[in-house]
């Protein structure tokens, strides 16, 4: 890390982080932010009381927005470019670009030693989701310490959360063998068969670098700023865009690891985009004492059969099922969690939720919320932020499998050593490829 001759601060190393002078200005990150639109915006505020050193957006309206909040910021196109002339005195960085190219800004900054923090889903491909983690495992950052990595499914930080993980860890609701997880996306277009119309490319976005690793495209507003989570070439559609919310507690709070087979239901394949609506069936195998797992989601209005629904209502005093939510079923009792982050709960049975409120707390609480987690962590104030990597790379892989099986329109098992389906034409949709120009930069 870069000590300037300005600042005055001494540097060394403890313990494998860089401790900077005390109340002066290089105690703070230097960070590079790419993507500052939409969620890039929220994540740029949360993190603009560091050392916003660079900033690289595709759209220039988008970019000056971002220079308002960090004026100092030196910015940039290409996010590539940003990096090289800044790497060396970059502590991390914050990638919040459409779901496409968050791999290879991630990757790139990483092996430079950069501390990452990367928005859900992780990835667009299940591949790109194995390479992530295996890189941040690997590589030191600059100060020779742990790589501090971070998705941005933020109710991992919340305490709630935390504590509904404590307590399906604790195994009080008994052997849970069925989850059910709705969302109430997708709120942009979805099931589109034919691409937009061609539009003149506005002047003040580079096109060419927002397709980035995607095929070559003409502009269109169908696909920027917004619409094009639900554009396979970009996106992941619902699916992509919500679960790593709303699986993250049962993911974690079961330890479910890597599905065996994976079952979509759709209303028809589309080569261009994500259905309007899916039913995903997945199932876990046993996880040492504790049994398989089906997991069931649905999204674009669907919700669980009737006799999971009257299971919920209970836990409804107007018995409405709400549009998100999920519902953890276990031998002795159900856990209920109404909103997208997992949260809050109820739980069914009086004596199980008096049981649970006796489970120990083992899981370190975040202190100032998801964003510091992953600050603090850099700064080697704990040892990591709990969506990690090594957690989110998993957990995005689980989800993207989803994806995998309603494209090619048939089950799939689930080789997760091998990185392989048993169906040879899921293999374009597990690693897709780059247009010519980019790469990964690493491999598995």
């Amino acid at each position: 890390m870069k000590t300037t001759a300005a600042v005055g601060a001494t540097s060394w190393l403890a313990g494998g982080q860089i401790i900077r002078g005390a109340d002066t200005p290089m105690n703070k990150l230097n960070i590079g932010i790419i993507g500052c639109g939409g969620m890039g915006g929220g994540n740029h505020d949360n993190v603009k009381g560091e050392n916003i050193v660079a900033i690289a957006e595709v759209d220039d309206n988008t970019a000056q927005n971002g220079l308002k909040k960090s004026p100092n910021a030196k910015v940039y196109r290409d996010f590539r470019e940003m990096l090289e002339k800044h790497g060396k005195e970059l502590d991390a960085v914050v990638v919040s670009t459409p779901d496409h190219t968050h791999a290879v800004a991630s990757v790139m900054a990483m092996n430079m030693g950069l501390h990452c923090y990367c928005e859900k889903p992780l990835t667009h491909d299940v591949y790109e989701a194995r390479v992530m983690r295996l890189v941040a495992a690997k590589t030191k950052a600059k100060s020779g310490g742990k790589l501090q990595t971070q998705m941005g499914n933020r109710g991992t930080a919340e305490n709630g959360f935390r504590r509904g993980v404590e307590i399906l860890q604790a195994g009080v609701l008994g052997p849970v063998r069925e989850v059910h997880i709705w969302s109430n996306r997708p709120i942009w277009p979805q099931g589109m068969t034919e691409r937009p119309k061609e539009e003149m490319t506005p002047a003040h976005i580079a096109w060419d670098l927002w397709l980035g690793t995607a095929p070559e495209r003409p502009y269109a507003k169908g696909y920027h700023p917004f619409a094009w989570r639900g554009w396979w070439d970009f996106g992941t559609g619902a699916l992509g865009d919500m679960a790593c919310h709303t699986t993250n507690l049962a993911f974690m709070g079961l330890k479910l690891g890597a599905p065996k087979t994976i079952e979509a239901e759709i209303p028809g394949v589309s080569k261009e985009a994500a259905p309007k609506w899916c039913i995903i069936r997945y199932e876990f195998p046993a996880r040492g004492e504790l049994p398989p797992v089906k997991l069931t989601w649905y999204d674009g209005g669907k919700k669980p059969a009737p006799e999971v629904t009257d299971k919920v209502k209970q836990f409804i005093k107007d018995g409405k099922v709400p549009g998100s939510g999920a519902i953890i079923i276990g031998d002795n009792a159900a856990m209920f969690s109404p909103d997208d982050y997992g949260t809050q709960q109820s739980i069914s049975n009086e004596d199980v939720a008096a049981m649970a409120k006796k489970v120990d707390e083992k899981i370190p609480r975040a202190k100032g919320g998801h964003y510091q987690d992953w600050l603090r962590a850099c700064k080697g104030e704990h040892p990591q932020a709990l969506s990690n990597f090594d957690y989110a790379g998993p957990l995005t892989e689980f989800v993207l499998l989803g994806n995998v099986s309603l494209r090619v329109g048939q089950k799939i098992n689930w080789d997760t050593e091998n990185l392989k389906a048993d169906v040879k034409a899921a293999d374009e949709f597990l690693k897709r490829e780059y247009r010519r120009g980019w790469t990964l930069g690493a491999s598995v």
